[in-house]
């Protein structure tokens, strides 16, 4: 997920202090309430080289507190442990050498007792930096804002990771037992579109808030008439690609996804399975049987990109998504909701677009790239996104574990073409 830049905060209440003071903590203290399910023995372990495991990311959000705000900003801070930088650190090149990533599940130590040990010892130190109000200039609460959406970022990091490596256990495990579901909705029907005019339209955050770096400036753009699918592909829909045999037929893929399919042996989405004759999705409630009617979630650019062709349609850019936004609430099925797997829509034939927040995030037909004027920030905190404006898609949304008030219409989240471990779906579009 993105990472970097903090605009100016704009916090609401009585005292901005106390309620970034609010946040800061809920943050600190939902992170280790996603890990108490989770044995110590489960928050070691790394599913693949993309995942982390949970005690790295309890780790790593709290070394980042550290090296970018008590370090330079609380006089007389004393540093948890020196180790620490090495084991810790992420992508920032300007921080120092760090542990190879694919690596981070052979960390046995420190261990995960230590990780909570090291996360008290900054949070004390927080707190009395939250405490000390004159040392809290507006740029340590702009890097405090950062810190919190930071660790919202790696929460549902933390969640997804969980996810693939309880899908590679014989045992498996469910994360957090189910709620009871309805079998089918009205969404079996077939998919609405709704259109859109053409015209100039500004696209990009506003500057008002918080905001990463990556998604202003804002700018104009021509946009074409549009039509817009209401809901995302469901797990029904998908089916019915898999039943054609497309995984076996190159003309719906783009030479890159065809290679990729053929190399990794994709069949079906990423968790699917067949039992008894039917298909079944490991998911953080277990493994369960397809919910149809739901979302289909963990596929790749390439698969969401061949989805759409096979189904005569393509999918909508990045900017299209956000201009159809705009009439649509920013909020739905997200991690407060409790579901932590995708639910079927609960209303169709609306006027504007559903599940646009929550649910899955959805992969745009956009590649990853710097918006016109735009510039990376100076220095290591800065570092995370520019670097990484190549070879990638942007994703547009929230998912089903995406905390609660993380998105904006302008966030822009991105990922390589092959991967496919999020909880990443897709919304066709076509041109009107």
């Amino acid at each position: 997920m993105p990472g970097p830049e903090a605009k100016t905060s704009e916090v609401s209440g009585s005292d901005p202090h106390d309620r970034l003071r609010e946040r800061l903590f809920d943050s600190r203290t939902l992170s280790l309430n996603l890990a108490m399910a989770l044995s110590d023995e489960d928050q070691v372990v790394q599913a693949m080289d993309d995942a982390s495991p949970t005690k790295w990311h309890l780790a790593h959000t709290t070394w980042f507190y550290e090296a970018f705000v008590l370090r330079e900003h609380l006089p007389g801070y004393e540093v948890f442990s020196e180790r620490f930088e090495y084991c810790f650190n992420s992508y920032y090149e300007a921080k120092g050498d760090r542990h190879p990533r694919a690596s981070r599940g052979l960390l046995t130590r420190p261990t995960a007792e230590e990780v909570r040990q090291y996360r008290a010892h900054v949070d004390a130190a927080l707190m009395r930096l939250m405490s000390h109000e004159a040392a809290l200039t507006g740029s340590v609460m702009e890097l405090v804002e950062l810190g919190i959406n930071h660790e919202q970022q790696h929460q549902e990091l933390l969640l997804t990771d969980v996810l693939s490596l309880f899908a590679l256990q014989p045992l498996r495990p469910a994360y957090q037992q189910p709620a009871l579901r309805s079998v089918a909705t009205a969404d079996s029907m077939a998919t609405r579109f709704i259109s859109y005019e053409g015209g100039i339209h500004g696209v990009g955050h506003d500057g008002s808030g918080f905001s990463y770096d990556n998604e202003g400036p804002r700018h104009d753009v021509l946009i074409h008439p549009f039509r817009l699918a209401e809901r995302c592909v469901t797990n029904r829909d998908y089916l019915a690609f898999i039943e054609s045999g497309a995984y076996g037929d190159p003309l719906v893929w783009l030479a890159d996804g065809w290679t990729t399919v053929r190399e990794r042996g994709w069949t079906a989405p990423g968790y699917w399975e067949r039992v008894d004759g039917g298909w079944h999705q490991m998911t953080l409630n277990g493994l369960l049987p397809l919910e149809l009617d739901a979302p289909v979630s963990h596929v790749s650019y390439y698969e969401a990109d061949a989805f759409a062709r096979f189904a005569g349609k393509r999918l909508p850019t990045e900017f299209e998504w956000e201009h159809a936004s705009a009439g649509v609430a920013v909020e739905g099925s997200t991690l407060g909701s409790g579901a932590l797997r995708p639910r079927a829509a609960a209303t169709v034939g609306a006027s504007t677009p559903v599940q646009m927040f929550g649910d899955v995030w959805e992969w745009t037909a956009s590649a990853y790239l710097p918006y016109h004027g735009y510039r990376a920030p100076v220095g290591a905190v800065g570092e995370y996104n520019g670097k990484f404006m190549c070879s990638q898609h942007v994703l547009r949304g929230a998912s089903c574990v995406t905390p609660d008030g993380h998105s904006r219409r302008t966030y822009r989240n991105f990922f390589y073409p092959a991967q496919r471990w999020q909880f990443m779906g897709l919304r066709l579009a076509e041109d009107a």
